[in-house]
């Protein structure tokens, strides 16, 4: 009954997000701010876990192509599909669930421990609207931050194969360009379009009714990464069902 009565609570929060909205000089500040806290800010970690994560993948399928008659180009292959398709868009959205979500959560949570959120409301601000859209309107340039992964993942995969001695730099490139199908990047930029609507809704419906003090403010952010993350997953096997089925 719990998790019912919330998910009715987060949507009753998406309708007053989308109403009465706040003057667009402020909101306008509000968004470049959260673009640079919540797509710049990430850039460095999804950089480094991206690049080491594809040199991972590359190497893994290396070492399990032991038959002589299996085409070595295979490597860069499943290095592009495993990167492209999955580890980019889902593995990236989960780490961001924990990085950006809890930084949600906890910094309107703080708000409401404060009573920022109260003051807000008093000066006739709809606090929903001026928290939370200019989250979800910094995030829809997530699809950038997963484009950079792939990037960084493929490239960790191609160096991790040619200088560790698993594939030459023709085969590999030859495995990335073999059989490309320009639906499969489609894909990963649509769903990940939702995980980044996801990300910006889930952490602030925790932040933003969360009660107590600042213990729970920990606590929220602890449940706002956990259903964040079940969240993503759900939807990431909806929509691959839906667009690859």
């Amino acid at each position: 009954m719990v998790y019912l009565e919330n998910i009715g609570r987060y949507f009753i929060m998406l309708r007053e997000v989308f109403s009465r909205i706040t003057k667009w000089p402020m909101l306008k500040k509000l968004i470049l701010k959260d673009i640079d806290d919540l797509i710049f800010g990430s850039l460095g970690i999804i950089i480094f876990i991206s690049f080491f994560i594809g040199g991972v993948v590359s190497i893994q399928t290396a070492l399990n192509i032991s038959n002589p008659l299996i085409p070595k180009y295979l490597v860069g292959f499943t290095t592009r599909q495993s990167v492209i398709l999955e580890f980019a868009p889902t593995f990236t959205s989960i780490i961001m669930a924990g990085k950006v979500g809890s930084y949600i959560t906890s910094s309107i949570g703080t708000m409401r421990v404060t009573e920022q959120i109260d003051a807000l409301e008093v000066m006739g601000i709809n606090s929903l609207n001026y928290l939370v859209l200019p989250k979800i309107v910094a995030l829809m340039l997530y699809p950038f931050v997963i484009a950079i992964a792939m990037y960084m993942g493929i490239l960790g995969g191609w160096m991790a194969a040619v200088f560790g001695g698993y594939s030459t730099n023709e085969q590999f490139i030859h495995g990335l360009q073999i059989d490309f199908n320009t639906f499969h990047v489609i894909y990963a930029f649509a769903k990940t379009l939702v995980f980044a609507f996801l990300l910006a809704t889930i952490p602030s419906f925790y932040g933003y009714y969360m009660k107590g003090g600042a213990l729970e403010v920990g606590k929220a952010s602890t449940s706002s990464f956990v259903w964040t993350s079940v969240a993503i997953i759900i939807a990431n096997y909806v929509l691959t069902q839906l667009l690859l089925g």
